[in-house]
């Protein structure tokens, strides 16, 4: 009986796994980066970054791309395959002829990273069950987060944070078992860590600051412990805060951003931002935009597990062009209803595993995390709304916060010793995991634009 168990989850394990690749592979052929988020941007700051390459690094301006305060670490990978492109091309137009192909390749790179991050998480993750068995119940959580693949198909720093987090995360978890026990390659590794992190994305500093509320949780080992964090993170300090000077130098503060922060919170404006006012009519309906104006809630909601931007499974740029447009909204609303039962499972196993493992360091760095992680950018969305329609809400923003939930909630759900309740919440995910299929899937023409 255990091992007929044992095998089923195997087996599920590795469709669930074909099922990934697939999606990853449809996706390389159905979506193009340009039609991302603030696409043509991210692509303006890849042609300015690489044109003085390999000579120098030249970091763009506000007037040379609208994405000028996001750090460099993302775009060496394009900028890498322009730079080679413009000097084997012939083209007239070298610029808009190496765009797609950096564009694509990009594209394929960060799938790669996210496979990656996927592979060192479920390593890290049988450290946790003190065996070599894989877990199911990470893969599924994971494939389910439809903000995922998004992240991915696009040109965006977020699943940088992502790689190096799954990273972090296991080294981290070493240095615990070792007691903080550490030498000079340890401090080099981790504070490289760091460093990338830093140079992935600024979403990545509402992160660093639980590494030192985690000081009152070291006790015995406080010592060791702050002198490897302390020191780790002037390694990463060193590595990335040169482009942070840069901001510094250009623009009078070392987080720029291309808004202007509201300098008064009208108090109108702030209910509306986080009420639910006519939301039911349309959260299980038609949850896209412009449905539900600036409400946060509603809006994260629908854009971790559908597309309520719609800039990838369709899109309001091109109205005409993709699969069953004027139907996709109908569809997305029973995504969201059915991923109640997701959104529930995750977060009550997440509390749970908190719960369970309160002696845990990198439990409890994961927990801080993730709590500020979503107030930090719950506050940056407050400052930063521009316009009517809540612009930067945004769940691909927020890539590390969901993840690091799921990295929770799945060590929780493997610890159920009870075999029926195992199964039965594992196939009601597999159950959801089919009827959301559609929604992790780009629905454009082939190869198109």
């Amino acid at each position: 009986m255990n091992l007929n168990f044992k095998n089923t989850k195997k087996t599920l394990f590795f469709l669930l796994l074909a099922a990934l690749f697939f999606i990853l592979i449809y996706n390389l052929l159905h979506y193009d980066p340009i039609l991302g988020y603030d696409a043509e941007a991210h692509y303006s700051y890849i042609d300015t970054f690489s044109r003085y390459l390999p000579r120098s690094i030249y970091i763009p301006n506000a007037q040379e791309s609208r994405e000028f305060f996001n750090p460099p670490l993302t775009y060496i990978f394009p900028a890498g395959v322009q730079v080679i492109c413009r000097n084997i091309s012939t083209s007239q137009n070298l610029l808009e002829y190496c765009q797609p192909i950096y564009g694509k390749l990009s594209q394929i790179f960060q799938n790669l990273l996210f496979l990656a991050s996927i592979y060192i998480n479920l390593k890290t993750l049988q450290k946790f069950q003190n065996n070599k068995s894989l877990n199911l119940s990470f893969l599924i959580l994971t494939m389910l987060l439809a903000s995922n693949y998004k992240t991915v198909s696009m040109i965006r720093g977020e699943i940088y944070i992502l790689f190096f987090l799954s990273l972090l995360i296991n080294y981290f978890l070493r240095m615990e078992i070792k007691n903080f026990e550490y030498s000079k390659k340890d401090l080099i590794i981790f504070g490289l860590i760091i460093g990338c992190l830093a140079l992935s994305r600024q979403w990545v500093f509402l992160i660093f600051p639980a590494f030192f509320f985690l000081l009152l949780k070291t006790n015995h080992i406080r010592k060791k412990y702050f002198q490897f964090i302390s020191l780790s993170f002037l390694i990463g300090f060193m590595i990335s805060s040169w482009f942070y000077f840069i901001n510094f130098f250009r623009y009078g503060t070392f987080t720029a951003f291309n808004t202007e922060a509201n300098k008064m919170i009208d108090n109108s404006r702030f209910f509306e931002f986080t009420s639910f006012n006519n939301v039911g009519e349309y959260i299980f309906s038609n949850p896209i935009r412009p449905y539900f104006g600036n409400k946060f809630f509603p809006i994260f909601y629908s854009e971790v597990w559908g597309d309520y931007w719609g800039y990838f499974t369709f899109t309001s740029r091109f109205l005409d062009i993709g699969r069953n447009q004027m139907a996709i909204g109908s569809y997305l609303g029973r995504v969201n209803l059915v991923s109640l039962v997701t959104t529930i499972i995750i977060f009550f196993f997440f509390f749970k595993g908190v719960k369970n493992s309160k002696n845990i360091l990198t439990i409890n760095l994961i927990n801080y995390s993730v709590i500020l992680s979503i107030v930090g950018y719950f506050l940056f969305v407050v400052l930063y709304q521009t316009g009517s329609q809540g612009d930067t809400i945004k769940a691909t923003y927020m890539t590390q916060f969901i993840n690091l939930v799921v990295f929770v909630s799945a060590i929780s759900i493997e610890s159920i010793k009870n075999k029926k309740t195992y199964s039965f919440i594992i196939l009601t995910l597999t159950i959801i995991f089919v009827h959301n299929f559609q929604s992790f899937l780009s629905h454009f023409p082939i190869f198109y634009p």
